[in-house]
């Protein structure tokens, strides 16, 4: 339930600028599954921001000191944090967008325990339902291990929230902290370790409460033996056992059944102050303990990578390798060379390097690495072969990409051949807006090549694709392909924002107006289509038309369809317009480089005892008013950034904004409700100042979405074990008219599924079906399986989808952490006097093993700076040993096991008095007990 707690962030965290800068909640007003904190309240939202926030500054000082350089944020922006976390010597525009996103998408899942839980003890620690509880949090931090192992970040942000909603209710809903324990429970994130002294169902907990507000109703016997327990809980019964404390609330129907009363510290009333303000630090450790565990299994690296705090920029290549596509990719290998070499050491290097190449009938696998000498020797390895048959798998590739790339990356795709697997199209717009990735086709003519012919429709679907995405579909000439692979060293830069966006089918003349700010660099206009003149305009009047290849506002190329216009680097701030003319088709779209940019979901309410918002994860209904959730961020982030319009603009046809009512939240969200919503296809424009520069900005999403009257809802409660079928229950309601409702399901792996091909829908009705999949059982541990169902209405007209993410997790048994030992510390020659530690040196010896567990997976130093060997990790018993400057005090070595258990040591030798050596191969809490015992080297 609602951890509605109320307590100073800053007392958390080392900046607590930063926190309140960062934390993007998702509500407005008390009561709400997120709520404001702008009345110094604290929810689920704001303790996992504190921790998130705390540990990403952790994390990113020790990756600095590790790499020579100081962590000094300029600021408590987020693109201040990633600029400085991703450390001075990168040159170029830094965007905040991706570590908005991932906390954005870790604060939603814990919100939603509320809503797709709100009936499970087990979620939210009720009903003593410790155990099972502790199950939670454990399996869940397995997954979260094993999706990390296998680079599947999105996977371990969706599991990460729902745990830490369930570890930080423990400390609300149970009396940890009226037994007077003020440290968190470290047993509940390791199940090798007992729940000790849990109340049994038949021992009574609490005495009578009528009022609902008494300082501690918990009975004296249960304070003096320290049995823990947690109140009971019932949405929809009253029943719980005799002598039960119950959880309270107007909700609770059990807190009427005597003893009446509650025991939860969800709000901050006068009578529950101190054990309310000491369930929140105790929460806010506890999930500062987990985040710590997770950091040191996965390492620095890649915990900073599942945050979102990494260069924006990710190359994804699509590759057609039939026969006829040796110049394509030649040209898409002397592409990401280029992009490469010339990006090195700056922020626009891409973070990520992806690769899916696709034929006839094979296609992947996908190739992802984050060294850029990987993807060079992968594309080196790309020959063209086979085909010969018609149209290629070019979807089922591009499939791949959509759910193996990160959200809003860039795909790029070479084709010559229509799709053969048109089948997938509408899986394809489903991921698009799903992931609002953009997806950019170079199509070049099949000219010589008897078996295909050029029909625009079979093209024309391409085009569709990209227009969704907010990319392009180029059609050029093999000899032209080197001239139009420009955009991508366009688009595979960091910063990148979307100003303008339009459509027109059929083509007319038209006048574009857009705003420039001051903060936009490398302003590119593209306009594709055929037979187009066009005139543009500065806000001074200064004019130039297609014909001027180089004039006083920009250069201008032309290859193929598209007509690419670089803007002069010393371009006006103001009003600009574009005037187009063609009679033919045409897109326009303007973009540049910017840390002015904006974050949104649509979002929808639900009711329960917390009601607040959830994400959709289809197409908003027809026929009602969108409400979306939106963050501005700027160079300085939320706080410096205006919005004064946010609207719904039509992409195609004529000229329409519906322009939605702003409620400004104290954090820097917006909640957005546009009552008029466009009919045809629509994108989120976004109109305002930055109060930094004193300038009007103007910014739009990329991907289109549009409205449904169709609604499927769908759950994913567990993870899926290897080898074993996994019941997904899900619904399908409509809007519109009573009839058969065609089902189709795809998933990314090709693990086999069976459905109902069809449900029978009455209007406004739920109709229930059942989806079964089952993954092979050798499908590898962490492996991330993205699930796309689509309703579709008998006559084709209206349709909506669901995206779900499954992960396949081998059910673990291995539980124990790895034992480090400390067996001699050599440190004699160290002087007392630190001034004079420079020559001398000390060494220290450990022995690490695992016992009967998975086995070592790799050894690391989490502190000190000296040199870390080990014998073969086979070994029965690993050899470390240690050597250090005496200047350099402390190690810390950590051993993670092959499921994620951490053992550590750690040694000190400061001569304060206190003994330095200490061993920690369990939970921290153990190894201050034993430190007494411990010897002086």
């Amino acid at each position: 339930m609602l951890f509605l707690f109320s307590f100073f962030l800053n007392r958390f965290v080392m900046n607590s600028l930063l926190v309140i800068a960062l934390l993007p909640l998702a509500l407005l007003g008390p009561g709400m599954a997120f709520v404001s904190i702008g009345g110094g309240g604290s929810t689920h939202v704001s303790i996992t921001g504190t921790a998130l926030l705390q540990k990403v500054q952790e994390t990113c000082r020790a990756v600095a000191e590790k790499n020579g350089y100081e962590f000094n944020p300029t600021g408590s922006s987020p693109e201040e944090l990633v600029q400085a976390c991703l450390g001075p010597t990168a040159t170029g525009e830094v965007s905040g967008a991706k570590f908005h996103s991932a906390l954005q998408e870790i604060y939603t899942q814990n919100g939603l325990v509320d809503r797709d839980f709100v009936n499970s003890a087990p979620h939210h620690f009720n009903s003593e339902a410790f155990l099972e509880g502790r199950s939670l949090i454990t399996q869940g931090m397995v997954t979260i291990k094993a999706n990390i192992h296998n680079e599947n970040f999105q996977a371990a942000r969706t599991t990460l929230g729902r745990v830490l909603h369930t570890l930080q209710d423990f400390y609300s809903h149970s009396n940890w902290v009226e037994l007077g324990y003020t440290k968190p429970y470290s047993n509940l994130i390791n199940p090798g370790l007992p729940l000790d002294n849990l109340a049994d169902v038949n021992t009574p907990t609490c005495s009578d409460c009528a009022s609902g507000t008494c300082p501690n109703q918990l009975l004296p016997n249960i304070l003096k033996d320290k049995k823990l327990t947690s109140g009971y809980m019932g949405v929809f019964s009253s029943v719980k056992p005799k002598g039960k404390c119950s959880h309270g609330g107007a909700a609770d129907l059990t807190s009427k059944i005597n003893p009446q009363g509650g025991i939860s510290k969800d709000e901050r009333r006068q009578d529950n102050l101190a054990f309310y303000n000491a369930a929140v630090k105790a929460a806010t450790d506890a999930s500062l303990e987990l985040l710590q565990d997770l950091r040191l299994a996965v390492g620095d690296e890649d915990f900073l990578r599942m945050m979102g705090i990494a260069r924006s920029s990710v190359l994804c290549f699509v590759i057609d390798t039939t026969g006829s596509m040796s110049d394509d990719i030649e040209e898409a290998r002397s592409v990401v060379y280029q992009i490469i070499d010339q990006y090195k050491g700056t922020q626009d290097e891409p973070s990520e390097y992806i690769l899916v190449p696709f034929n006839d009938p094979e296609f992947g696998p996908m190739i992802r690495t984050t060294h850029a000498d990987k993807m060079k020797e992968e594309m080196s390895k790309l020959k063209a072969s086979g085909g010969g048959d018609a149209p290629e798998m070019c979807l089922s590739g591009l499939q791949i990409a959509l759910t193996g790339a990160p959200s809003s990356s860039d795909i790029y795709v070479f084709t010559d051949a229509t799709a053969k697997d048109i089948e997938l199209k509408d899986t394809i717009e489903a991921l698009i807006s799903s992931t609002r990735s953009k997806v950019s086709f170079f199509i070049t003519a099949p000219f010589g090549r008897r078996r295909r012919s050029l029909r625009a429709a079979s093209f024309d679907d391409y085009k569709d694709i990209a227009l969704l995405s907010g990319g392009q579909a180029i059609q050029v000439s093999k000899s032209q392909l080197s001239q139009a692979t420009d955009i991508i060293l366009d688009t595979s830069t960091s910063a990148l924002v979307t100003v303008l966006q339009r459509a027109r089918n059929p083509g007319m003349q038209e006048t574009f107006p857009f705003t420039l700010d001051e903060t936009l660099k490398n302003i590119t206009i593209y306009i594709t289509g055929t037979s187009i003149t066009f005139t543009l305009t500065n806000p001074a009047g200064v004019t130039q038309s297609q014909s001027e290849a180089s004039g006083k506002l920009g250069t201008i190329q032309t290859v193929g369809n598209l007509h690419r216009i670089r803007l002069n680097s010393d371009k006006q701030a103001g009003t600009w317009q574009i005037n187009i003319n063609s009679n033919q088709p045409y897109t326009l779209k303007i973009t540049g480089q910017s840390t002015i940019t904006f974050i949104y979901d649509f979002v929808e309410s639900f009711a329960g005892p917390h009601p607040g918002y959830a994400v959709l994860s289809g197409r908003p209904q027809a026929g009602q008013s969108a409400t979306l959730m939106l963050t501005v961020m700027g160079r300085r982030g939320p706080s410096s950034m205006t919005a004064e319009q946010v609207g719904l603009a039509k992409v195609s046809g004529p000229e329409s904004v519906s322009n939605g009512v702003l409620t400004q939240m104290d954090n820097g969200e917006i909640l957005v409700t546009v009552e008029a919503v466009p009919e045809e296809e629509f994108v989120v424009i976004v109109k305002g100042t930055d109060k930094v520069s004193n300038s009007q900005f103007q910014r739009q999403s990329n991907t289109q979405m549009s409205l449904s009257k169709v609604k499927i809802q769908a759950v994913v409660d567990s993870s899926v074990e290897p080898g074993q079928a996994f019941k997904l229950p899900f619904s399908v309601m409509t809007q519109g008219s009573d009839g058969k409702y065609s089902i189709s399901a795809r998933n990314d792996r090709n693990f086999s599924m069976s459905f109902p091909n069809e449900l029978t829908l009455v209007t406004g009705q739920y109709a229930n079906a059942t989806l079964t999949i089952t993954p092979p059982a050798s499908t590898e541990s962490g492996t991330d399986v993205t699930l796309t169902i689509d309703a579709k209405s008998s006559n084709g007209i209206d349709s909506n989808y669901a995206v779900l993410r499954l992960s396949v997790v081998t059910k673990i048994t291995d539980f124990i952490q790895p034992l480090c030992k400390v067996v001699s510390v050599q440190a004699n020659k160290c002087p007392h006097d630190l001034s004079q530690c420079g020559p001398f040196r000390w060494d220290l010896s450990a022995n690490i093993t695992d016992g009967n567990g998975t086995g070592i997976e790799s050894i690391s130093l989490h502190q000190g700076n000296g040199t870390l060997t080990y014998t073969s990790l086979s070994a029965p018993i690993i050899v470390a040993n240690y050597n250090a400057s005496c200047c350099s005090q402390i190690v810390e070595i950590i051993a993670v096991d092959k499921v994620g258990n951490v053992g550590k040591c750690y040694q000190s030798i400061a001569r304060s008095g206190v003994p330095p050596a200490l061993t920690l191969s369990l939970p921290l809490w153990i190894c201050l007990l034993v430190s007494a015992f411990l010897v002086r080297p």
